[in-house]
């Protein structure tokens, strides 16, 4: 356990880092260009990339020590941010008011690739999990994951929108480089045990057709990913949106001080799951965490107050991490070991392939369908008296709609063999042994 609250500690240390860059830009290209498309479009870049590197991100952790990979995943972003850096205070000011600028574009996505190489790292911590922790503890385990997540994004939420207001993205990218230095420092001379990696020379390293083979054999854990996938879909609306709709409530350094107040949720729910776990059936525990989600999601905006979404958010947040380890505890005990990796990575791909078609269309269709509609369109008679009108409140529907499609599908997904299918697997069944002659 001592190892494993250093990785926590060191975990928190790197999420803080890529966590207050992915804020910052989003806070600094929308306050730069004004622009609800820039800020969904910059998202969308993050989900494709984060979609389509899940896979092989798996496939490194499987093929390689944790540890090592960890340090690999703190250099690349490291470099990246020094990099960035120095793009960034050679060119003037003007360079980043243009949402058309070509070197805005190249700036914006270098800086995702820095951010995007912590997944490594978000892969290998519940692969350690398994390793470093018995299974009856392994769903609290996955609750202080929770927390360290909740504990970086508070932090993260606190700075991101105060250094943006004093200088840009100049003191952002400083501190990253500081504390990307501290957490490889602080990885390089922390002793993890772990047993050697063996593989046969012949298999692919990525080996997509055989980690699908292992989800496929397992009753009920496509159905989930598949679940989750959709879940995504929808929650892509609220990544491309919720800020321009925070910004247009409140100013950016308000909104990042709020976001530190309102992520104290992540470490809430993370400790509650902590001490008492998920129940005897984590897949429940699921399903009751987005039934509430989603509720939460068709309120929580419908009025122009930011009470109610602060409220809102913080409910929601608190729940996030009784899925997140839901779906950890239950990959860790079904999926072999050595393939859960690939299967964790696999995961992500396609759970994360939805957001981004979402993402890139909803600012597009906020600003030429919603906006207009409850601005000079027919939603002013429909529901502008109660609902209220104007540009907000255009995006605020895109989220009250999203909420009830949310809670309509989760609803349907309960009632599916899959479901029960799945639950039977956790509660009776042991992670499905590797075919005959498979590589670990």
């Amino acid at each position: 356990m001592k190892t494993f609250y250093q990785i926590l500690a060191n975990t928190v240390l790197a999420n803080v880092t890529n966590m207050t860059v992915w804020f910052a830009m989003i806070f600094f290209i929308y306050l730069q260009t004004k622009s609800v498309t820039a800020t969904s479009i910059v998202s969308g870049i993050f989900l494709v990339l984060t979609a389509s590197l899940g896979i092989w991100f798996g496939s490194i952790v499987d093929h390689n020590k944790k540890k090592n990979v960890m340090i690999l995943s703190g250099i690349i972003s490291l470099a990246i941010y020094i990099i960035g850096f120095g793009i960034y205070i050679a060119l003037p000011a003007e360079t980043w008011k243009d949402p058309t600028s070509v070197i805005l574009w190249v700036f914006n996505v270098l800086l995702l690739i820095g951010v995007i190489a912590g997944n490594i790292r978000s892969i290998a911590v519940p692969t350690l999990v398994t390793i470093l922790i018995p299974e009856d503890d392994r769903a609290k385990a996955n609750g202080l994951v929770g927390t360290a997540f909740g504990i970086a994004f508070l932090i993260c939420s606190a700075v991101s929108g105060v250094l943006v207001g004093l200088g840009g993205m100049f003191y952002v990218l400083i501190l990253g480089i500081v504390m990307m230095t501290l957490s490889i420092l602080h990885m390089w001379f922390l002793q993890i045990p772990e047993k050697e990696i063996v593989h046969l020379d012949q298999q692919p390293k990525v080996d997509l057709r055989g980690t699908y083979a292992v989800v496929a054999a397992i009753p009920g854990l496509m159905a989930l990913i598949l679940f989750t996938t959709i879940n995504n879909f929808l929650g892509g609306a609220f990544m491309g949106l919720m800020d321009a709709y925070g910004l247009s409530l409140v100013s950016v350094e308000v909104w990042g001080g709020l976001f530190a107040v309102i992520s104290c949720g992540f470490i809430v729910g993370g400790l509650f799951i902590s001490k008492y776990g998920l129940g005897k059936n984590p897949l429940f525990a699921m399903f009751a965490a987005n039934i509430v989600i989603w509720i939460v999601s068709a309120v929580f905006t419908i009025q122009p107050s930011i009470i109610l979404l602060s409220v809102g958010m913080f409910i929601y947040i608190s729940v996030v991490p009784f899925i997140e380890a839901a779906e950890q505890t239950i990959l860790q005990k079904v999926v072999p070991q050595d393939r859960q990796g690939r299967v964790f990575g696999f995961a992500h791909s396609v759970e994360q392939s939805a957001s981004p078609l979402t993402t890139f269309l909803i600012g597009p269709i906020a600003e030429t369908f919603f906006i207009p509609f409850m601005t000079t369109g027919a939603g002013v008679g429909l529901i502008g008296d109660w609902f209220g009108t104007g540009p907000a409140r255009g995006i605020a529907l895109v989220f009250t709609v999203t909420g009830i499609i949310g809670l309509i599908l989760t609803l349907i997904a309960m009632n599916t063999k899959y479901y029960k299918l799945l639950s039977e697997r956790y509660m009776n069944g042991e992670s499905l042994p590797l075919p005959e002659g498979e590589l670990a």
